[in-house]
Parts: C-alpha cells; structure tokens; sequence
C-alpha cells in the first residue's frame, strides 16, 4: 500500500515529536533520579501503570469498541508487551547501571541497521542513500554519547547479551508493532502492551513496596508528568507515525532522542558539550533528513511463474 506524501510527511513530524518528548523525558527523570534517589524501575512501573489507567479510562468513556480484541490476537498483545515494551526498558535500565548512558544508547540504536538487514532478507533492494543514512546515524550517535566512561573489565558476560539485547528487543518492538498496526488502532496496543508491561515490572516491583514508599503529592505529580511525557504522548505519536511510513525509516528517525536528550540535559541540567558531542548531533540531524526523504529501501518484484 502506497502512502500519500502528505500523511508521510505527518507521519514524520508525528515520529519528532516522540523523540522531543523520549529526549526531553529524560533529563527530568535523570533529574528525579539524582535529587530524589528514587529507583528508576519504580518510575517505569508507575509511568507504565499510569498511562494505561488514563488511556483506559478515556478509550471507555470516547472508543469503547477500541477495547475489543479478537481472542486470536492476545498472543500478540503479550508478545509485543513483555519483548517490546518491558524487555526494552528492562534491558536498557539494566545497560545503562553496568555499561553507562553513553554505550546503552549506542546499543540500543543499533536497532535501525537491523531493521534494514531484516528488510533485506525479505527481498528489499538496499540503496546508497540508506548505507549513508545508517552509518550517519551510527558514528554520530556513538560520537554524541562517546564520552561516557565506565568500568568495562568488570562486565560480566550476561551484561553484554542483555545489553546487546535491547537493540534487538527495540527492532522487534519497531516491525512487529508494524504489523499489529494493520488490525488495530494505536491506543488499543498501547492500552494492552502497557497493561501487560506493566503487570510484568509489578511482579519485580509490587505496589504495596511503592506505596510504603511515602512519595508526596509533589512527586506523585511528578511521576504523573512523566506517564504523559516519556509514555503516553510519545508512544502514541510513534505509533502514529509509523502507521505512516517504512519500520526503518521510523527507527532511523527515532536516532533523534539522544540527540534531544543531550541537548535538553545542556540546557536545563548544565551538563556540558563538546565539539565531538556537537559533531555527533550534527551526523544524526544529517542521517535524521535523509531518512525524511524514504526508507531508501524497495522491494524486488517477485518473478512470475
């Protein structure tokens, strides 16, 4: 099915838009992270759980026929929820206390050039422009986030594979969710992959441990602030968007949330950037733009018999 360049270009600024508020995000919760000491599974949980309640209650009161699932397609509602959405946040969290910020987004975003391996095994035709695009957005994600240091020798081997997992966990999420948006709407996937995320990070973290926690209003504001901020809108915006276009060129444009988070943490957290840091920005601002023209990737015509 070909995609009117107007909703394509929708669908582009709908997937910016994700990453600004992925980006931006980010610098609030590390902001809650260092001055309230607050564990950052506690605040995937909640923003998780918050966001289903608040999607759940509006799909009721305006599309309560959004809230049918057909039987056959719960196994994919799980699927998409424990390999997508917790497996994500899970193994990146988990990337970022051994390997650092810096080399867990770098891993993550590997997923792009997955995408584009998995679209050549299915018979797409790799062009120049995508080659470029993919190693634009590579060198210049590991030039923005290459000067986070760690202590690699103590990095035990099983780190390595969960951390390496979250690009393929984050591939998975991109072109499976793909697929699932041929038969539902985009609040109706993120209602049930946030519920089922959700119940999954409780069994980790049950409720009654946040609730004795003795969080004020203050902080609860601020951890309804970040359902609607880094889940709720940009879940919504992404899914959106890739309605609209290609699951690769989606994930190459989905390389922006480091930007955006680096940038938004120089701004309001002081933390400083480098030339190499800027230099970084600019290739993945560069790979973002090519992207914004295709996927760069087309499909062999099948021989007929």
């Amino acid at each position: 099915m070909t995609v009117p360049a107007t909703d394509h270009a929708r669908g582009r600024l709908m997937v910016f838009a994700a990453t600004f508020f992925w980006g931006t995000s980010a610098t609030l919760a590390r902001f809650v992270f260092r001055e309230h000491d607050i564990p950052p599974l506690t605040v995937v949980e909640l923003r998780l759980m918050i966001s289903m309640i608040v999607l759940g209650l509006w799909m009721a009161w305006r599309r309560p026929a959004s809230l049918i699932v057909e039987r056959k397609d719960w196994g994919s509602f799980v699927l998409l929820g424990l390999l997508g959405v917790a497996a994500i946040q899970g193994g990146y969290y988990h990337s970022i206390s051994v390997l650092g910020v810096g080399l867990a987004i770098l891993i993550q975003y590997l997923a792009p050039s997955l995408i584009v391996l998995w679209d050549l095994a299915r018979g797409a035709k790799l062009s120049g422009r995508i080659v470029g695009t993919l190693v634009a957005a590579l060198i210049g994600t590991a030039l923005l986030v290459g000067n986070s240091g760690t202590q690699l020798e103590r990095v035990r081997p099983i780190d390595w594979v969960i951390s390496f997992s979250t690009a393929f966990t984050f591939a998975f999420y991109i072109l499976y969710s793909k697929r699932v948006l041929k038969r539902y709407a985009p609040d109706t996937i993120l209602f049930y992959t946030f519920l089922v995320a959700g119940l999954a990070w409780a069994i980790v973290t049950p409720p009654w441990r946040i609730v004795q926690a003795g969080y004020d209003a203050l902080m609860w504001g601020v951890f309804l602030v970040l359902a609607f901020t880094s889940a709720l809108l940009p879940f919504t915006l992404f899914y959106a968007g890739l309605r609209r276009m290609p699951a690769a060129e989606a994930g190459i444009l989905a390389t922006l949330e480091p930007v955006v988070a680096v940038v938004a943490a120089w701004v309001v957290l002081g933390e400083g950037l480098g030339p190499i840091q800027w230099l970084g920005a600019i290739l993945v601002l560069i790979a973002a733009g090519l992207a914004s023209y295709g996927s760069g990737l087309t499909r062999r015509p099948r021989a007929t018999p």
